[in-house]
């Protein structure tokens, strides 16, 4: 007999009786040894033959290939969430001005703007800096950037463009 049908035997009849002890006898009985008939291949055959019939015993779950078939089909992926639809900037128009409180841990009041922009969207945007003037029908610019403590915020106006100017410093 073949080295190679031998080793092939000898990891079957180790991995089948490993798997199932309760019925470790019957296991070994399948992998037994045959007489050799014929040529190698033949041998071979009956080996792997005892060997697909012991795993057709075990029916310890899915086999390889009712998981394969069973593959969730035509998963379509999630889209993602992207306030400019994949823009850095986009110029819009205030609606009304907010203010919008942060969660839990945090307690300040968040200056924000409900803004029109270019492409019809409507969403909430945050001021950044010390104070604004920011009014009705002011035109802003606006770039991705969320606000992580205050829910729904996606979008943070830039200071220094259009209507709304840069931050005034305090003299003495």
């Amino acid at each position: 007999m073949n080295f190679l049908t031998k080793g092939l035997a000898n990891i079957a009849r180790s991995c089948l009786t490993k798997s199932i002890q309760g019925n470790s006898s019957q296991l070994t009985r399948l992998c037994a040894h045959p007489t050799p008939q014929g040529s190698i291949v033949s041998t071979a055959n009956s080996y792997i033959g005892n060997i697909i019939q012991g795993f057709a015993q075990i029916r310890l779950g899915s086999t390889l290939m009712q998981i394969h078939l069973r593959r969730k089909r035509g998963i379509i992926p999630k889209k993602k969430k992207r306030p400019l639809d994949g823009r850095p900037f986009s110029k819009g128009i205030v609606i009304k001005t907010l203010i919008k409180k942060p969660k839990k841990p945090n307690s300040a009041n968040r200056k924000c703007v409900l803004v029109r922009l270019s492409s019809g969207k409507e969403l909430v945007a945050y001021v950044p800096g010390i104070g604004h003037n920011l009014q009705e029908h002011n035109v802003v610019l606006c770039k991705v950037g969320r606000l992580k403590d205050t829910p729904g915020v996606r979008i943070k106006c830039v200071r220094g463009k259009y209507d709304l100017p840069h931050v005034v410093k305090k003299t003495n």
